[in-house]
């Protein structure tokens, strides 16, 4: 699986980087981001909308990024659009 770098938190320093990258092939974004703290999971788990299972499957899990990368997610959307 090649991923494309796209970007990573522009204020990373020693040990912290959230970081986004494009599977082309999948057309998938991959994020690495912060693990979120027990009461954001929690809520996030509680999460309620029809057509979604309450609870995070264990296949799945909750990251948390700054909203400074915004601009790097939007680019990572357009490269996965095009892929």
């Amino acid at each position: 699986m090649p991923l494309r770098f796209i970007g990573i938190d522009p204020s990373t320093g020693q040990g912290e980087s959230p970081t986004v990258w494009v599977d082309e092939s999948k057309r998938e974004l991959v994020i690495q981001g912060w693990r979120p703290d027990a009461e954001t999971e929690a809520e996030c788990a509680q999460f309620t909308v029809p057509g979604h299972a309450v609870g995070i499957p264990d296949h799945e899990t909750v990251v948390r990024i700054p909203v400074r990368m915004v601009p790097i997610l939007r680019e990572a959307c357009d490269a996965a659009e095009r892929a």
